[in-house]
């Protein structure tokens, strides 16, 4: 695969999958995109419900990155990666759960971040380099960089997060490991955390002093890899041609759903996604009106999903070639209200004992508000992106239920906090690195 900036000022120059990973943004601002999607239906047709996660990321990474990796340095990075693999469960009739919270720091974004650090640790130990990564996190993508970077060789990790704006344990698992990794809580939104990396990877002087790169979703190496696990839901539910695939995906930065429209563009039988969202529905709004209207993010009890001017749009926009229409013959918007959540929240535990987060919880309700509109069977999965564990007061004010917490996350409760003030300006951010690591 060869990549071009989605603004493609520059349209002869492409770039490889190492040279993109590294850059994190291309030149000109824009985010690397594929320039052809590779066709795939061959690889997905030697899959079947009993191939193992660590198998299907193997084999698709092999045929996405033929040429650039070879099997071997493909194995070593899919066994560093991925000890851990999502797991599909039927909630009631028609809807499905993939569970991508069976990783480290339990939740979706550790599939992409441990892909990422083994690339990264791959080529950096091949050249002999070392890297900084700079991240801006609303929540889970901090404590899933921390946590699949932490001890990387060659590599030292920088987090942006938004004080007061984090749930209590997310806070916990992205500032208490130390060593490689150093957390900055910005006195400002998630907003000023993204905006301040965008313009540190701009900076010319930052960029002479540093090698500065991203594990945030504008990083396509940690992108591709959310694919894998669209295909897995699909090749783990099983083959029914009259009964047609859905994703519900709970949306924020809208990588995690591009990740799927990639995987639905190499021949994916996915008929179509559902953008659930919280009251940041700019998205949504875009697909309703035409109009594409970012604002400042509103706090919600999903958090991770508070983005007001969600960076990975301009992939989508890319994918569709700017057209509205064909983007809503695939996507759907459905936003949801914090009493609705709580109430979705409510309504599953009582029905099906099943307590959610309340990501997850918002998928859910979008799921079931799509199905009672479609004529006709179908099979809807709902991506299920945290543990309820993550988020134990809420769960427990709307459920009146305390989540059991996984043993990795009782053990970051223990560990003391280790983070820096910041002011959300880029000289105060130039000032930090300059003086921690040039």
């Amino acid at each position: 695969m060869r990549f071009i900036s989605s603004r493609a000022s520059d349209p002869g120059r492409t770039v490889s999958f190492r040279e993109a990973v590294f850059a994190g943004l291309a030149p000109d601002g824009g985010l690397y995109v594929p320039v052809e999607q590779p066709d795939l239906r061959a690889v997905f047709g030697r899959l079947s419900p009993e191939t193992p996660f660590a198998e299907l990321a193997r084999a698709v990474s092999a045929a996405l990155f033929a040429g650039e990796l070879d099997g071997a340095a493909v194995d070593r990075i899919v066994e560093r990666a991925f000890a851990f693999s999502p797991r599909l469960h039927p909630l009631e009739e028609g809807l499905h759960l993939l569970e991508l919270y069976h990783g480290p720091t339990c939740a979706f974004k550790d599939f992409g971040a441990s892909f990422l650090a083994a690339v990264m640790e791959e080529y950096l130990q091949e050249e002999s380099r070392r890297a900084l990564i700079l991240v801006a996190t609303s929540g889970d993508t901090g404590s899933a960089v921390a946590r699949a970077f932490f001890r990387r060789k060659n590599l030292d990790v920088v987090i942006l997060y938004p004080s007061g704006r984090v749930s209590p344990l997310q806070e916990q698992q992205l500032t208490t490991l130390g060593e490689n990794v150093t957390a900055l809580e910005v006195l400002g939104s998630f907003d000023d955390c993204q905006r301040l990396a965008k313009q540190a990877f701009l900076d010319r002087e930052l960029q002479g002093l540093l090698r500065l790169t991203s594990a945030n979703s504008i990083n396509l190496g940690r992108l591709i890899p959310q694919s894998f696990y669209y295909i897995y839901g699909v090749v783990r539910a099983g083959q029914d041609a009259d009964t047609p695939v859905y994703y519900c995906v709970p949306s924020g930065n809208f990588g995690n759903l591009t990740a799927g429209v990639y995987a639905w563009a190499w021949g994916l039988p996915v008929r179509g996604f559902v953008a659930a969202t919280n009251r940041n529905d700019v998205v949504p709004e875009y697909l309703r009106t035409g109009d594409f209207r970012p604002r400042p993010s509103v706090q919600t009890l999903s958090n991770a999903m508070d983005v007001g001017n969600p960076s990975n749009f301009e992939r989508l926009l890319h994918a569709f070639h700017r057209r509205r229409e064909d983007m809503k013959s695939l996507i759907r918007g459905v936003p949801i209200s914090d009493a609705d959540t709580r109430q979705a929240m409510r309504r599953v535990y009582d029905e099906r004992g099943v307590l959610l987060d309340p990501h997850t919880a918002v998928g859910v309700l979008a799921s079931r508000r799509f199905l009672r509109e479609l004529s006709g069977k179908a099979r809807l999965i709902t991506l299920a992106t945290a543990h309820p564990g993550k988020f134990t007061e809420i769960v427990r004010e709307t459920t009146g239920v305390e989540p059991d917490l996984p043993e990795s996350l009782r053990a970051a409760l223990a560990l003391p906090k280790q983070a820096f003030p910041l002011e959300p300006s880029l000289e105060a951010l130039k000032s930090f690195l300059r003086g921690r690591y040039a």
